[in-house]
């Protein structure tokens, strides 16, 4: 999969990917890489808040999926992210319906099955705001 987008600056710092299905999240590990980024995936949100508690500072966005296996959840996930770290960006995603009232204030929801144009925007509009992408 080569993805061309015009704009998108190179993503300094890791991106952190929690997903339960290995395809989904081999593929959002790759997308991640081909915006010139480099990503770090869970399968549970307890084992990247390990992760995190060690190295935060390097860690530019999370990408969470609401229901994976473990003690933390997607959601929860976000906001103790959010307060402890409130640099670090975060999109939601999850195929179950989530009340956008839910949805922490700072980070982006993506409905499954989002597109790839919709998930490499969602990156774009919350590590470069203000910064047009186009895909060529």
């Amino acid at each position: 999969m080569i993805v061309q987008w015009e704009g998108f600056l190179p993503i300094e710092g890791l991106v952190i990917v929690i997903e339960d299905d290995p395809t989904l999240r081999a593929l959002m590990e790759e997308i991640v890489l081909e915006v010139g980024g480099k990503a770090i995936s869970f399968q549970t949100a307890d084992d990247a808040l390990t992760y995190l508690l060690q190295t935060h500072e390097q860690c530019r966005l999370v990408i969470a999926d609401h229901g994976v296996p473990g003690q933390i959840q997607g959601i929860e996930f976000i906001e103790m992210v959010s307060s402890r770290w409130p640099s670090i960006a975060a999109i939601l995603t999850s195929g179950y319906l989530i009340d956008p009232e839910a949805v922490p204030g700072s980070s982006i929801y993506l409905h499954k099955p989002w597109s790839l144009d919709d998930f490499v925007i969602a990156m774009a509009a919350l590590l470069q705001p203000g910064i047009a992408i186009h895909k060529y």
